[in-house]
């Protein structure tokens, strides 16, 4: 109404109308991008959770020699960091290359249409410009995965400096071991700045390719037109369309699309490895006795099997019984310990559990009727309840406190101002050695294992304690090996 006076036959109305269609178009193009981007992104980050939910998963699986030839800072650095700068390139450089990619076979399409012969001398260069950048990218590639590696190296040397900071400290070597990590950081800075360089020709690139392009375009161009087969204004429209075939953006997305494959490679190389222990037995037995027994059973780690730790070796631990393995160190009763694990495979012999060999068993049977305790038992940065519950698919207040009871543990756990949901922060260093030992004995007890392994696992406790500890063989509740150093107070106990 107000605008009819602007014009007449109420054009201002008209024009009106126009800018009210146009700013609906532009607030339908708005949502429609946000919605397409939000929906990108979510898939993009649920894709990342899972894969590198799916890839620790295939980690934990591994056997525990995987673990002695792997470094923990390598593991944690492809697992986070690696498959962060997968999920980056993904969540971005692929949207946009998919997009351009996109854009570009509409633009060709139309080129297409201006001139055939045109278009048919781009397919036909296409290959030339690409392969160029082909090599880049493998190059980038490769140097992505070193970075990887010297990334890993130096996180490797913070974690084991942050974990063995008591020694570190006696040692006064705060400055050995700032210097060393600074050595490995040194290490990934000049990678990078090959990197830079790699990235900067990776960009530098795809601008010459596409000028060389368009030069060719031009000649070629004109030749047609000077043959009176293309129109000049054609040719215009031609090399306009070209210069929005985006393929300097396609050739630039190319290298970073590389790295993300380079940094992610160990990740996919950690989801494909099978275990070499695989966790496939099925027996589960209701009326399991508990007798183990060591049959003729010879090892060595790695595959160095001409230097044995153990050869011919063969016991048996029987039910209601306590057994202690004694000897001087390196022996090889830790590894009689892992062997019992079924953390490792014997090179020759068996080992037995009633009669049936271990790996015969289910996993999770096997590993709950089977508890070990070590002498420096590890603990998680979680409650104390939680700690002695682990592994158990539901934590019972009242079983935490019975076997927390069993063990002498229970006083001063109710001594701590939250109790049982005290934390014992990281590796249990919140607690005692004596108190980690006897949560960790708690833990192993409240599975009711028919094997009890105790690994020096007592060294730490008063004295009321490892007399507990000596009761549940005698009780016959459970069979246990008890392994201790030859002045072990226990000694006469050994058989």
């Amino acid at each position: 109404m107000k605008y009819d006076s602007l014009g007449e036959g109420g054009k201002g109305v008209k024009v009106m109308s126009g800018r009210s269609k146009d700013w609906r178009e532009l607030k339908l193009d708005a949502t429609t991008e946000l919605l397409c981007d939000f929906l990108y992104n979510k898939v993009m980050n649920r894709f990342h959770t899972r894969f590198q939910a799916s890839v620790f998963r295939s980690v934990v699986r591994q056997e525990i020699g995987f673990f002695s030839t792997n470094r923990t800072g390598d593991i944690t650095s492809h697992i986070s960091s690696g498959i962060d700068s997968m999920s980056e390139a993904l969540s971005h450089d692929l949207s946009l290359l998919m997009w351009y990619l996109l854009r570009g076979i509409c633009y060709y399409a139309m080129m297409l249409w201006i001139s055939v012969p045109l278009a048919l001398f781009i397919i036909v260069t296409l290959p030339f410009i690409l392969l160029l950048p082909k090599f880049s990218g493998k190059f980038y590639q490769r140097l992505a995965t070193e970075v990887q590696e010297s990334l890993a190296r130096a996180n490797e040397v913070a974690m084991e400096t942050f974990q063995a900071i008591p020694t570190v400290r006696s040692f006064a070597n705060e400055d050995g071991a700032a210097q060393c990590y600074e050595k490995k950081l040194q290490e990934t800075y000049k990678l990078n700045k090959v990197e830079a360089v790699a990235y900067g020709a990776s960009v530098w690139i795809p601008e010459i390719l596409q000028l060389a392009l368009k030069v060719g375009v031009l000649y070629y161009g004109g030749y047609l037109v000077t043959q009176g087969k293309l129109t000049s204004g054609a040719l215009v429209t031609f090399v306009l369309q070209e210069g929005e075939l985006s393929t300097v953006v396609l050739l630039s997305y190319y290298p970073s699309m590389q790295k993300a494959v380079g940094s992610s490679e160990k990740a996919f190389e950690y989801m494909d490895r099978t275990p070499q222990i695989k966790p496939s037995g099925t027996l589960a037995p209701t009326n399991l006795e508990g007798c183990m027994e060591l049959k003729d059973v010879s090892f060595s780690y790695g595959n160095n099997g001409n230097s044995l730790v153990l050869k011919g070796v063969s016991f048996k631990l029987c039910p209601g019984t306590v057994t202690a393995l004694v000897g001087p160190s390196g022996c090889g009763k830790s590894t009689v310990v892992a062997l019992l694990q079924r953390f490792y495979e014997p090179r020759e012999g068996q080992v037995l559990l009633d009669d049936e060999d271990l790996n015969k068993y289910e996993h999770h049977f096997l590993h709950q009727k089977v508890a070990l305790v070590s002498q420096d038992p590890v603990l998680f940065a979680r409650s104390l309840g939680a700690n002695i519950a682990y592994g158990l698919q539901e934590q019972c207040e009242e079983k935490v406190i019975q076997a927390s009871q069993q063990v002498g543990v229970h006083r001063f756990i109710s001594t701590m101002s939250h109790g049982y949901d005290t934390n014992a922060g990281e590796a249990g260093k919140q607690i005692s050695g004596g108190q980690k030992q006897g949560i960790a004995l708690a833990r192993a007890l409240i599975r009711n294992p028919k094997v009890l392994i105790l690994d020096d696992a007592t060294s730490a406790l008063d004295t009321d304690s490892q007399k507990l500890v000596r009761e549940l063989g005698a009780r016959g509740r459970t069979p246990a090996l008890i392994q201790f150093p030859q002045e072990g107070g226990w000694r006469e106990r050994g058989g």
